[in-house]
């Protein structure tokens, strides 16, 4: 699999470069400087960040930009502008499943073939033997399906997730239910179609309604089928076919190539509020969301890094831990999450790193932003 592809499955010419810019203070502080290295070092057309405070209040939160927004222009950097946060949607998914599981509606540990009675077969796949647990867990052993995707016909081809699902199921098991953990951008295919199952509603309208307008994330969405926009402002989000390739505008896109797993689009202060507001009680009764808290290894994130149900939580320089996702999808990568004790924040980049030190140091300056 090429770098390239093997960021999607995270799931999925760099011009002249315009001064950064703080909205905090005239000069660049830790997390200003750590962007603006993120563009000048790293070769980010743009990294843009929101920090939110222990206390909360409005007074609290900062935004910064540094690079341009339009590569071709050298257009400013939209203050917390509209990115796809790719694989944060995995959690609004995960907080639907679990309102679901705390309603009586589903089970986490019964099988998913419950749900979807046959639909889950393939050579050592069998969706009797799979729970809605591992699902939410990656511990399935479901095989990927995004490294089958034609990259040539990526950008504006519209999937249907049961298309999805059957690029998935022609590959056999990585391994038995629940002998390991293993990313698998599967999982949440079926989980959405589990939601879809259960709820008779599309999953778009189940995430807005339970997750989006619950919490008051004005500037989040899931979006439509066919709609390859993004609605407000925005910095042009850009994608390499290989790790000496040229950049090449990915603004517009279809993203159901990510659906339950990676299509949402958001800005880093809306990601702060959703996560602040998930660790803080408001989505999830207590014994839900302590389901989702439930972790196992999963280095793959990182050293020190646990899997939950649809929730990461990552060791802190400064001691503790933040919760979070994080996400990749071409144009986009997402990194950020919230502290127990409400200290909060998103960073983001408008370029699918190709190098994993370049990732590394994405998450850096989250560490950064949440230890000054």
């Amino acid at each position: 699999m090429s770098a390239a592809v093997a960021v999607i499955a995270g799931v999925m010419t760099v011009g002249a470069l315009a001064p950064p810019a703080a909205s905090a203070a005239t000069r660049p502080d830790t997390v200003q400087q750590s962007l603006s290295a993120l563009v000048r070092t790293d070769g980010m057309p743009a990294a843009l960040a929101s920090v939110k405070g222990r206390d909360g209040r409005e007074g609290r939160t900062r935004t910064y930009t540094a690079g341009v927004g339009d590569l071709a222009t050298g257009s400013k950097v939209p203050r917390d502008g509209q990115v796809r946060v790719g694989s944060n949607t995995k959690t609004f998914t995960a907080v639907v499943m679990l309102q679901l599981v705390g309603e009586g509606k589903v089970g986490l540990d019964t099988a998913i073939d419950t749900y979807l009675p046959g639909l889950v077969r393939g050579d050592g796949i069998d969706g009797r033997r799979i729970t809605v647990r591992q699902l939410l867990q990656h511990t399935s052993g479901l095989p990927e399906y995004t490294g089958d995707l034609d990259r040539t016909t990526l950008q504006h081809r519209y999937y249907e997730p049961r298309d999805l699902l059957d690029i998935a199921l022609k590959h056999k098991a990585d391994f038995p239910p629940g002998a390991k953990w293993e990313y698998s951008n599967t999982n949440y295919l079926l989980a959405g179609l589990i939601i879809q199952k259960v709820t008779g509603r599309p999953l778009g309208e189940e995430i807005t309604r339970r997750v989006i307008d619950r919490v008051g994330l004005r500037h989040t969405y899931f979006p439509a089928p066919g709609d390859m926009t993004i609605r407000e402002p925005h910095p042009k989000g850009y994608f390499r076919d290989s790790a000496d390739g040229p950049l090449r505008d990915y603004t517009e896109m279809d993203p159901s190539l990510g659906w339950a797993a990676g299509a949402v689009i958001s800005t880093n202060t809306d990601l702060n509020r959703f996560y602040t507001a998930l660790l803080g009680g408001r989505l999830l009764p207590a014994a839900q969301l302590a389901e989702m808290r439930t972790t196992v290894p999963a280095d793959y994130l990182g050293t020190g890094a646990r899997y939950g149900l649809g929730l990461a939580s990552k060791p802190l320089s400064c001691g503790g831990v933040y919760w979070g996702h994080g996400g990749d999808i071409p144009g986009y990568e997402t990194r950020g999450g919230a502290t127990d004790d409400g200290r909060a924040a998103s960073v983001a980049v408008t370029a699918m790193p190709t190098d994993e030190a370049v990732v590394k140091r994405v998450e850096a300056a989250v560490d950064t932003a949440l230890c000054r």
